[in-house]
């Protein structure tokens, strides 16, 4: 692969969402994973693992990070560029389950919606 990875570390789900907002803008940029951690600075962290060319990951990190932190806090951020063979693995995994929680999302069936009459006659 050789590209870079960028990781942006928010604490909470909007800071790290306004992350990815502005780092997908701001360069040719994609997701490729995301992790939820409960504890760090005792609260829910959410960290962003984006991947690219070298220059649009570092513009990209550094745009999430402006971002993120005007709507809440940014905890960490980095970028490796050109990442060894055994982080390029890391990539593709995160690929992958990135790739696997959206197609379990998409077979899910939505609950059919009852009226109270409907749940009153059963």
């Amino acid at each position: 692969m050789r590209k870079a990875l960028g990781m942006i570390e928010a604490i909470g789900i909007t800071a790290a969402i306004a992350a990815l907002d502005s780092a997908s803008k701001a360069a040719d940029v994609t997701l490729v994973g995301f992790d939820k951690v409960i504890g760090v600075e005792k609260a829910v962290s959410v960290t962003i693992h984006i991947a690219g060319e070298v220059a649009a990951v570092n513009a990209a990190v550094e745009a999430g990070v402006q971002a993120g932190n005007k709507v809440g806090r940014v905890v960490s951020s980095r970028t490796i560029a050109r990442p060894h063979e055994e982080v390029d693995f890391l990539i593709k995994e995160f690929e992958k389950n990135l790739k696997e929680k959206e197609s379990r999302k998409q077979e899910k069936p939505k609950p059919k919606k009852t009226s109270k009459k409907e749940e009153k006659d059963n």
